[in-house]
């Protein structure tokens, strides 16, 4: 979908900045036909990953055109693969350069929290003009009383599955708890229809994943004091336990390796059933039609639908949110260019054209995008709609902290569970875990 074109007047009418240009003479400079003062001959630098729904990149890529004419800036977006992101900014931090603007996830922007720029002056306004914010991306983004970046969407996770290799093995509907789904699995593997998941240090697909897997059985990785480590517990090792079976009897074993591309090109080569994952490998199968087929010849895509997690013991189905923000670097020598820009790209006449593109595979941080008519497009993609308003943020039960985020980032959990499936004994990878874990809430304190 091509982004909307915009002319100096528009960009700023939808910004907001209009609101500041009596004490900037903005106003004048616009009707003049001259960007403003501050943006004028600016180079504005944005990094962010690259999209699992390339349509997405393609209007980015138009509207930093249309923004950099409108600003009068020249603006250069950077795309990267997403586990390059953490030490990108890692090396920014360090040497005090780099994009003004990092598209980051989880709740990182606590790690960087003394290099970013207070963004409250623009995501206030936002929130309150798009129906508020969603709870957690709140939370991912808000240390203290200062936003510390500028929520931009949520992407969640559902098992993706083939409806006819479930019903091969005569599942009418798709497992609810983890024993139905160790049982389906084992069929499912015998007949050479692994289950297909990631333990291994990738962005995305690993925690979102195992946190959950974790949650179902009781287990957690701090008290809701936010000190108290607690990972080495029975319901920890249950759950470790639970994962090792389910490894051995019901998956691809070579998801030790995988990043969260893996999964999606085993699904769409049809060597895997299932996996949790975005809506990527289903908007990908509907778009190529022709080269991604079953068994029998036919498009995949009509055989692919969309469940939950299954639920344990202590409930579920739970998810962790992706959380994506914009982080406003303290060393850019444009922060007033790149404040406009921000308070632009985060505006809902910006926002739809991106939005739109993604088709479910991403929400939006504010409650507005619920009534989208993007969310009655496809059914089968129904299933995101609701995924903002009832995720955990990793952490759980303790509230976002640098500690939690340093935990996720070092993959403590994942590689819990990781080392217990190369045979590690499971009460030794949660104690192994816990070690760990206390070594990272003493160490960020």
């Amino acid at each position: 979908m091509a982004a909307k074109r915009i002319n100096r007047r528009q960009f700023v009418k939808i910004s907001g900045a209009a609101a500041a240009a009596a004490g900037t003479g903005l106003d004048a400079m616009l009707s003049a036909r001259h960007a403003p003062a501050y943006a004028q001959g600016s180079k504005l630098h944005l990094t962010r990953w690259v999209d699992f729904v390339p349509a997405g990149d393609e209007v980015l890529a138009k509207q930093m055109v249309e923004a950099g004419k409108a600003l009068g800036a020249e603006i250069t977006l950077e795309r990267i693969n997403a586990n390059d992101l953490q030490p990108r900014i890692t090396a920014a931090v360090s040497s005090g350069s780099g994009p003004d603007i990092f598209h980051l996830l989880h709740n990182w922007c606590y790690l960087y929290e003394k290099s970013l720029i207070d963004v409250s002056d623009i995501a206030d306004p936002i929130g309150k003009a798009q129906g508020g914010f969603y709870q957690p991306v709140v939370e991912a983004t808000k240390v203290g009383s200062a936003f510390r970046a500028v929520p931009h969407a949520i992407v969640g996770g559902q098992i993706a599955y083939r409806k006819s290799m479930f019903a091969e093995i005569g599942a009418k509907e798709f497992p609810k708890t983890w024993q139905e789904y160790r049982e389906a699995g084992k069929k499912l593997k015998a007949k050479g229809y692994p289950i297909g998941q990631t333990a291994g240090h990738t962005f995305g697909d690993a925690p979102g994943w195992w946190y959950p897997f974790l949650w179902t059985f009781g287990g957690k990785e701090v008290e809701a004091d936010g000190k108290t480590v607690v990972l080495n517990s029975k319901e920890t090792v249950e759950a470790i336990k639970m994962a090792v079976a389910l490894w051995k009897e019901t998956m691809d074993e070579g998801g030790l390796a995988w990043d969260d591309t893996n999964n999606n090109r085993a699904f769409l080569s049809g060597t895997i059933s299932a996996t949790n994952n975005g809506a990527s490998i289903y908007i990908e199968a509907k778009k190529k039609p022709e080269t991604y087929l079953t068994e029998k010849g036919e498009p995949m895509w009509k055989d692919i639908v969309h469940a939950d997690i299954p639920s344990g013991v202590a409930g579920g189905p739970f998810n962790v949110p992706g959380t994506f923000t914009d982080m406003l670097m303290g060393y850019s020598k444009n922060l007033a260019a790149s404040k406009e820009f921000l308070r632009w790209a985060h505006s809902k006449e910006a926002f739809d054209p991106w939005f739109t593109s993604q088709q479910g595979y991403s929400c939006g941080a504010t409650k507005v995008w619920e009534t989208h008519k993007v969310w009655q497009a496809d059914p089968v993609l129904a299933p995101f709609h609701d995924l903002p308003a009832k995720g955990r943020l990793v952490g759980y039960a303790g509230p976002p902290s640098r500690q939690a985020a340093e935990v996720v980032t070092k993959y403590i959990v994942v590689d819990m569970f990781a080392k217990a499936i190369q045979g590690m004994p499971a009460d030794e990878a949660a104690k192994w875990a816990h070690g760990e874990a206390v070594k990272a809430y003493a160490s960020a304190s």
